[in-house]
């Protein structure tokens, strides 16, 4: 059994939003995810999905790109990202498929491990970190620690956390967030958001604290799956 990432998929079933846009290597970026995840992922397997999942307005919208997830092999675990304007009540997303996992305040497990996280935001830098940024980041901080108490409450200690942003600024320097990870002895951070050659040093990567960060971001991964474990 292994487990699987990758992020921002921003599906468009329903808009017919094409990504192209923002580069050729976007071009039917849907069926390069899709070819990976068949080939590397079995229905035993794990895929973790940081966020940024469709470009839909509305949940009834949003089932199109959502059944198109569910229809591919593995558990999934998602999070919210910054488009994710679909997004809404949790007990409802979560009676929707058997095999997706919403997470907010919340965790699920995967054998051994717990899984856990929240969107974050954009941690205080020294460009623009407005008071309606602060009580935002504030918030998420506290909905991480609400899913990681979760976890460490039922005895985990292999505990993997799902972010949208990175748990940086820009100049990689230490957070609320890194804080937060490392105090509740994290193995593992996911987390996407990032994208293009300039954006993609805004984050952490590897090794940091004890604590290992993998960004995940579709075009930075190739739109292949990426492996955690």
């Amino acid at each position: 059994m292994a487990i699987f990432a990758i992020g921002d998929l921003h599906l468009s079933g329903y808009s017919n939003k094409p990504m192209d846009i923002f580069g050729e290597h976007w071009t039917e970026h849907d069926k390069k995810i899709m070819e990976s995840w068949q080939k590397n992922v079995k229905d035993e397997d794990a895929v973790l999905i940081p966020g940024d999942i469709s470009w839909a307005m509305t949940l009834e919208d949003a089932k199109i790109d959502l059944n198109w997830i569910a229809d591919l092999p593995g558990q999934k675990y998602l999070i919210r990202g910054n488009h994710d304007y679909w997004w809404g009540s949790l007990t409802k997303l979560n009676s929707l498929f058997d095999s997706m996992h919403f997470i907010q305040n919340n965790f699920f497990t995967y054998n051994q491990y717990a899984i856990c996280g929240t969107r974050g935001w954009n941690c205080p830098n020294h460009y623009k970190f407005t008071e309606h940024d602060g009580k935002i980041f504030t918030r998420e901080v506290n909905r991480l620690e609400l899913s990681l108490k979760a976890a460490k409450e039922k005895g985990y200690e292999d505990i993997i956390v799902m972010l949208h942003y990175p748990p940086t600024n820009d100049k990689l320097e230490p957070s609320l967030f890194t804080e937060m990870l490392e105090k509740y002895k994290v193995k593992q951070v996911v987390y996407g958001h990032l994208h293009g050659e300039t954006s993609y040093d805004a984050g952490l990567k590897g090794e940091y604290n004890g604590v290992y960060y993998n960004l995940v971001s579709c075009d930075y991964a190739g739109f292949h799956m990426v492996r955690i474990v």
